[in-house]
């Protein structure tokens, strides 16, 4: 097998990531020797593949190899999406979450270029609303070139800073925040990642995070669903702003069930729970994802009424609608996102 030149980790991540990974250090390195696997998610209303699957995607597989995609008609058609592999798990905590064959209202705060929404128009039912949000306004016109290509109605592209959503107090059903990270998960296939990193950015980036998610709350609804990903490995920018949030706030986290096989890592501490991927145990790149209900006080008003929703791993009551009725300070190159350097527009 082919593998890339070997190369070094910055010290501070290296001594880090030893600490964390102890035994199985050598593997991790390994596996940034190895090419990133390739893989694709197919628009299901315009494609059907028949390539080895992404075990917890109905929609996503792998290629044996990185082709030209801008050569591709069907790239240029919207037949698929060319996406990392281990952030095609979102999809595995929207069906043991959500009642998807319901309208829901969707936010996806930090859209751009378009991985996460594309996926969400491919699981909610044709009723549903979804806002796709980029704050930098050259990446929300990749955005709505993605969502277009795409060919659902039931989006709407916005470019706004995630305060602007507390004006629709309760509005949101979902609201997704795959947030701007110091991309340490990005370093096999993004070697600017690496070049970019440091610890102060890594800070700066927990801080920033933290106030898109204070920026965005109050859009959510009560018992709504909020999931946050982010594309490393750290704690400040996973565990501690999971802890954080949850002393802050009436939340629940949910406990998304997958096979030992998957091998993926479950984080656990107090109520607290997310889930991690690394290159050296799945067929993807590093990721790390949560999602928490917020804790109903009361009960909706006369116009709507509450349902319990069984799900295969979880039961939660879910608001039923009755017939009445990011500043993300950032600039470009200094932070990552799961699906940006895996975007159909890279080859």
């Amino acid at each position: 097998m082919n593998t890339f030149p070997s190369f070094s980790f910055p010290l501070a991540f290296e001594t880090r990531m030893k600490n964390s990974l102890g035994k199985y250090w050598d593997q991790f390195v390994q596996a940034h020797q190895q090419p990133a696997p390739v893989s694709i998610r197919i628009n299901p209303a315009k494609y059907k593949a028949d390539l080895p699957r992404v075990p917890w995607s109905d929609y996503g597989f792998y290629l044996n190899e990185r082709p030209v995609f801008t050569l591709d008609p069907l790239f240029h058609a919207g037949a698929y999406y060319v996406q990392e592999a281990s952030s095609l798990f979102l999809e595995q905590v929207l069906k043991q979450t959500a009642d998807l064959t319901q309208p829901l209202r969707v936010l996806d705060l930090c859209a751009a270029p378009g991985g996460k929404s594309t996926h969400l128009l491919s699981l909610l039912s044709p009723d549903s609303l979804l806002i796709s949000n980029e704050v930098i306004r050259p990446r929300a016109q990749i955005l709505w070139e993605n969502i277009q290509k795409w060919g659902h109605t039931n989006v709407v592209v916005t470019n706004s800073d995630p305060s602007a959503f507390q004006k629709l107090k309760g509005y949101f059903d979902i609201i997704l925040v795959d947030a701007p990270c110091s991309g340490e998960g990005l370093f096999r296939k993004d070697p600017e990642a690496q070049t970019e990193w440091s610890e102060e950015n890594v800070m700066l980036c927990s801080q920033r995070q933290r106030r898109i998610l204070n920026d965005v709350w109050p859009a959510l609804k009560q018992n709504g669903l909020l999931i946050y990903s982010t594309c490393t490995y750290n704690r400040f920018e996973n565990e501690e702003n999971l802890s954080t949030w949850a002393k802050e706030h009436a939340v629940e986290f949910v406990s998304i069930q997958q096979p030992e096989a998957w091998n993926i890592e479950t984080i656990s501490f107090g109520p607290s729970v997310g889930y991690r991927f690394y290159p050296h145990r799945v067929q993807g790149e590093g990721f790390f994802i949560f999602s928490i209900y917020q804790k109903r006080k009361h009960r909706w008003g006369k116009n709507k009424t509450w349902r319990k929703v069984e799900h295969p791993n979880n039961q939660r009551y879910r608001p039923h609608k009755t017939m009445d009725e990011r500043t993300r300070s950032v600039s470009v190159g200094t932070t990552r996102r799961s699906d940006s350097a895996n975007s159909g527009f890279i080859t």
